[in-house]
């Protein structure tokens, strides 16, 4: 193929990567901010040209081929090579100027990370943040987020990792809860108790914990069950009965007595516990916009040893 059709078939490679992360036509049409029927014109156009299909088509589902799949990863690294000549060519500004997006899960981005943000955003009044709050896995190698924040026991490998603090889970009730009804001394002291599980799936109510070689698995219950954390903490203090947390949901009310932590001597396992991971993909050249950022977040979270 001569350097002219392959330079006019580079939108339809964007385009066609656009439908494979996305899983569909459409949402790839709405992340380039074109129809449908476009981005189906544009990777037709490349089927054309390469003389392969690329995508099953189906009125239920499309699949990405054995041939598509080894011309996506092509395509994928000629955006990134793209991406890193606009970094390149960014860097040789004086300033930290531009978008960044971050994705972050719910309850940490409200109750930790909010006021760092803000901070950040009063001292470099040449970025702009997009934030994006969820507890469902984001990949900034793949959607279109530069860096992301989550909290696990390890970090996503292919992705470079700043290790900024850690979250452990811990059960808490309320002073006057446990007034009446007694302090839980083992973990299976939690059956005779009324407990706040989550809900937000199947096996939330089975709580593990661990201490030496000894492991147990408790199924408790309770009338007020809920997913919020903050809503949950609430019904704690309100004397519902004992709830699981992260533990920097619940400092600030621990610190006021308000609430009281319970087997603390036992680990409490979870799936929203270890290291506090900042991870961004690999890049020669880093955007100045993202290095402020990666330093001030690692030196505020050290300072506060969150």
């Amino acid at each position: 193929m001569d350097i002219n059709k392959l330079i006019a078939l580079l939108p339809d490679m964007a385009a066609f990567v656009a439908v494979v992360e996305t899983g569909s036509f459409t949402k790839a049409a709405l992340k380039l901010g074109v129809t449908p029927s476009g981005v189906s014109r544009q990777v037709l156009r490349m089927e054309t040209a390469l003389s392969a299909v690329l995508i099953e088509r189906t009125t239920r589902r499309q699949t990405t081929t054995l041939v598509g799949m080894a011309v996506y990863e092509q395509c994928r690294q000629m955006l990134d090579s793209a991406k890193e000549a606009v970094i390149a060519s960014e860097n040789n500004a004086t300033e930290a100027t531009g978008r960044l997006r971050i994705a972050a899960p719910k309850a940490f981005a409200k109750q930790v990370l909010e006021p760092y943000l803000l901070e950040f955003m009063a001292l470099y009044p040449g970025i702009s943040l997009q934030v994006q709050v969820t507890d469902l896995r984001i990949d900034p190698a793949y959607q279109n987020v530069d860096l992301v924040f989550h909290v696990a026991d390890q970090p996503y490998e292919h992705l470079v990792c700043k290790t900024i603090g850690s979250v452990r889970s811990i059960l808490c009730a309320s002073p006057a809860y446990l007034a009446e009804r007694g302090l839980p001394i083992l973990p299976d002291d939690l059956l005779e108790h009324d407990c706040l599980p989550l809900g937000f799936f199947d096996g939330d109510n089975l709580w593990s914990f661990s201490q030496g070689e000894q492991k147990l698995d408790i199924k408790v219950d309770g009338r007020y069950i809920n997913n919020h954390s903050e809503m949950r903490l609430k019904g704690v203090k309100q004397g519902f009965g004992i709830g699981k947390f992260p533990d920097f949901v619940v400092r600030e009310s621990l610190d006021k007595g308000e609430v009281v932590q319970v087997l603390g001597d036992w680990q409490l396992n979870s799936d929203f516990q270890g290291g506090i991971h900042m991870q961004f993909p690999a890049m020669r050249f880093m955007p100045n916009k993202m290095r402020v950022f990666i330093d001030f977040m690692v030196e505020h979270f050290v300072a506060n040893k969150t």
